[in-house]
């Protein structure tokens, strides 16, 4: 029993906005009894009068008063903004935590960040949790897809809430333990960057159909609708089709076409990005979806550059037979860009698990991305099966549950790469999902005239495919000599 007599709580949220809100009901209907603190009484008051009235939630009007009423050991899972509002709350309860409780960061945080915080508390009696949470406001409150890391003995202590409030799908509970230190983040930033990229390849597409083939919001509804019940199958489909349906109140014209082209973004994608370079892992469907939300946001530029820029005339030629065939060649080409991207992806994550010793289970991360999260699609359940019967899989490309679709498919891609271009139209994620294809299956790439070039200005050397060593030539001779060492 706590003080005053109320029963203790088996977990705490520090942190009301809607995500903590959402997260704090969705454990309470589940049936395990929550405390509830937020740094102003004002929002905690109103949560308490309005969203939690009836349910089994105690608030916490001091930061002490919210620590002594929950259970040993205490579990408090954080949903601030993440950075510096993290490292407060964590500074604040510190002090207060005993021997095996722990604190969980359930923010966006940048994995460093919490690597950081996972050390800075190997000295302190807490354990620190970077869980990473995914679905945006609905799964939070409905089932959200988690991706939880640091000490598995903390994972065990949080897995039977954590399973009772993720989604689940016919694969189980869409939770599992990611590995130690920041790999729950760290999982959680490159779905971020997958989430970029499948976002950009069906921009791309609805930009081909409107632009190309002068399909109106309305057909394009229907489209995707239909592709939302085959391969393509995926709530960002299915969401995509409800947006294109969708009128404005004020107009009575499609929703879709009032909105400024100007793609903001919170920086986990940039993340993804950034890190990947570090890595020496390509990401190029991720990398261009970043830059594309950059350009986009220069819309006054952009304007200007139209009137003096030019580009193909978009003149529409193909009849309906035409343009069905060539609606089923965009599903075809958009499947086969989502595994390109979904391999750039997983590639990531297993450069990652190497060098910061997550031992990352892929085929776990694909099957708890079944559900709940924002990239929860059909394509998953091959790709769980393909790392599940193959763990040590070098590229998702090479599985055989999606060989005979690469090498099938990829011509789709190509031709509708060659139909923007011909409009005029800037396809980055889809040529570079085809890029990365191309690239991969190229058995000799053109890089060994850029190893001559840099051999050429800087004495960088270079290795033969016929001779083993590294050589440097004298290129006004045309001489080489072998360099020991």
């Amino acid at each position: 029993m706590s003080e005053g007599g109320v029963s203790a709580r088996h977990v705490g949220v520090v942190g009301l906005a809607v995500m903590g809100e959402n997260l704090a009901l969705n454990i309470a209907r589940n049936g395990f009894p929550i405390a509830v603190y937020n740094r102003t009484d004002t929002r905690t008051k109103e949560f308490m009068a309005e969203r939690a009235q009836g349910q089994n939630v105690q608030p916490g009007y001091t930061i002490e008063e919210f620590v002594k009423s929950l259970e040993r050991p205490r579990r408090i899972i954080v949903m601030v903004k993440a950075g510096a509002p993290v490292d407060a709350v964590i500074s604040e309860l510190s002090p207060l935590l005993e021997e095996g409780d722990i604190i969980v960061d359930g923010g966006n945080s940048f994995f460093l960040d919490t690597e950081r915080r996972a050390k800075e508390s190997e000295s302190k009696p807490f354990d620190f949790v970077g869980m990473g949470v995914s679905g945006g406001e609905e799964g939070a409150l409905w089932g959200p897809s988690l991706m939880p890391g640091g000490p598995a003995k903390a994972y065990e202590i949080l897995e039977p809430m954590l399973t009772a409030i993720a989604a689940k799908t016919e694969f189980g509970a869409c939770v599992t333990h990611c590995g130690p230190g920041g790999a729950g983040h760290y999982v959680k930033m490159v779905h971020n960057g997958i989430e970029y990229g499948d976002m950009q390849l069906i921009a791309e597409t609805y930009d081909i159909m409107k632009r190309a083939l002068g399909m109106s919001p309305a057909e394009m509804a229907d489209v995707f609708g239909r592709w939302n019940q085959g391969k393509l199958a995926s709530f960002l489909i299915e969401i995509t089709a409800k947006v294109l349906s969708t009128k404005d109140a004020v107009t009575g014209e499609p929703l879709v076409e009032k909105i400024l082209d100007a793609a903001e973004q919170k920086g986990t994608g940039r993340w993804t990005s950034q890190n990947a370079l570090d890595l020496g892992t390509p990401i190029p469907v991720i990398d261009a979806a970043v830059f594309a939300r950059s350009i986009s946001s220069f819309k006054a530029r952009r304007v200007g550059a139209s009137k003096i820029l030019t580009g193909p005339e978009s003149t529409l030629a193909a009849g309906d037979d035409e343009k069905k065939r060539l609606i089923g060649v965009l599903e075809d080409a958009l499947y086969v860009a989502k595994i390109s991207s979904y391999a750039q992806g997983m590639a990531l994550l297993r450069a990652a698990s190497d060098a910061y010793s997550y031992g990352l289970n892929l085929s776990e991360l694909a099957r708890i991305w079944t559900g709940g999260c924002i990239i929860r699609a059909k394509l998953l359940e091959p790709i769980m099966t393909a790392y599940r019967n193959n763990p040590a899989l070098d590229n998702l490309l090479l599985a055989p549950e999606f060989v005979d679709t690469v090498n099938s498919a990829s011509n789709a891609c190509r031709e509708a790469v060659v139909l923007a271009r011909m409009h005029g139209l800037p396809c980055p994620a889809m040529s570079a999902a085809l890029d990365y294809i191309d690239s991969y299956r190229t058995e000799r790439l053109p890089a060994n005239l850029i190893q001559a070039q840099r051999d050429y200005f800087g004495a960088h050397t270079y290795k033969r495919i016929d001779t083993p060593g590294v050589f440097h030539a004298n290129w006004d001779t045309g001489e080489a000599e072998e360099i020991q060492g």
